[in-house]
Formats: structure tokens, sequence, C-alpha cells
């Protein structure tokens, strides 16, 4: 598991945006970097520069994944017939954290992880506790019969911040998903911008 040692709001401040899409991001007060010198004008970025922001604003989106796993799903995206941009993005949709977290069964990413690390999470009936497992279309993901209680599921799913995306299909009261299909790019509902082409060229160089 990854663990964020720096606050998370930094992130939303550090890439200039909210990153998550949440009303308490401090973006929203504050719209320039931290530190003594983050309201000074910066210069215009270089290509390199842009392509490396549009990368570290994917890889923070889905919980700060390290460089090692992300580099590698870039490589199975290459593999994989089609738009590499587009592959990418599938690969980290298909992601159980990320399943979790579209599912509103966690306010965040970084609670989905923790669901599934404690081991309240099955797939297809079996307990999974890796973040990064990877599902499948037509995959059934619920919550085990213990946890379906737990305050912080039914809070999350109650929240009006988020709307489930269609390739995902939710079973509010059995606390069950279906994993209905791999979604298009433009399918995710990210609150920010995000460019995989940018990501595909930074590894490309």
């Amino acid at each position: 598991m990854t663990k964020r040692v720096k606050s998370k709001h930094k992130v939303d401040r550090r890439l200039r945006v909210n990153l998550w899409g949440r009303p308490k991001s401090p973006f929203n007060s504050r719209s320039y970097p931290p530190g003594q010198h983050g309201q000074t004008k910066s210069a215009k970025q270089s290509d390199f520069g842009v392509q490396l922001q549009a990368k570290q604003k994917l890889k923070s989106y889905y919980g700060n994944m390290n460089e090692r796993q992300f580099r590698n799903l870039y490589k199975k995206a290459i593999m994989s017939k089609g738009n590499t941009a587009e592959n990418l993005i599938g690969l980290l949709e298909r992601r159980l954290d990320a399943v979790i977290y579209r599912s509103k069964f966690a306010s965040t990413i970084f609670s989905s992880r923790q669901l599934i690390n404690h081991g309240h999470v099955r797939v297809n009936g079996k307990k999974v506790n890796i973040s990064s497992y990877q599902i499948k279309e037509e995959d059934t993901v619920e919550i085990r019969d213990k946890s379906k209680q737990l305050a912080i599921i039914d809070v999350s799913l109650a929240s009006k911040e988020r709307e489930t995306p269609e390739y995902i299909q939710v079973d509010e009261k059995n606390k069950k998903i279906k994993f209905v299909r791999i979604p298009k790019f433009e399918e995710v509902p990210y609150p920010v911008v995000m460019e995989p082409n940018l990501v595909v060229e930074y590894y490309s160089r």
C-alpha cells in the first residue's frame, strides 16, 4: 500500500487544481502552490513540464500511486491493442480501489483503499485485500456481510458530491457492485481536466 506522508490538500495546491473536486479543498481559497514562493509569478512551462504535470495529476488522483506501479500500468497499456491513452485509463478504472470509490462506498480513494486493506471487500465471493487488483467486466464486488453496517459507507453513499458512472451498477441496499464494462476516457467523471495523451508522450520520450 502506498502511504501519503504529506497532507493530501497540498497536492491540490501544488498541482493548482481541486483534484478530487471536494468543497473543502484549500485550493478553493488559495489557488497557488504552498511555500513562501507560492504566490510568485512562475515562468512558462516547457513541454516536458506540461507532460510531467499531466502525469502527476493522473497518478495522484488514483491515490498517489508510486512510480513503479504507474509505469507498469503504462507498459501494459502499450502492449494492449488500441489507443494507449484509452488503455491506460481503462486499467486505472479497473483497479479495485477505483471501483469502490466510483461506487460511492468510500468518500475518497484513500478511504476506499483502507476498506480493501482491512478485508471488508469481496470480489466474486472471495475476499480481496489488494487495492490494485484488476476488476474484469461482469465481475461482482461487494462489502462483506459483517461490514455492511459500517457508518462510513452509509455516509459516503448519502453524499451528493459525486454520481455513480454508467459503467458501474450499484445495489446500495445490499452493498453490491457490478462492473458492467471498461469505460472510455470521456465517460470517466474526472472533476478536473485530465490529459492521458500527455502522459503517453511523457513516457515515450
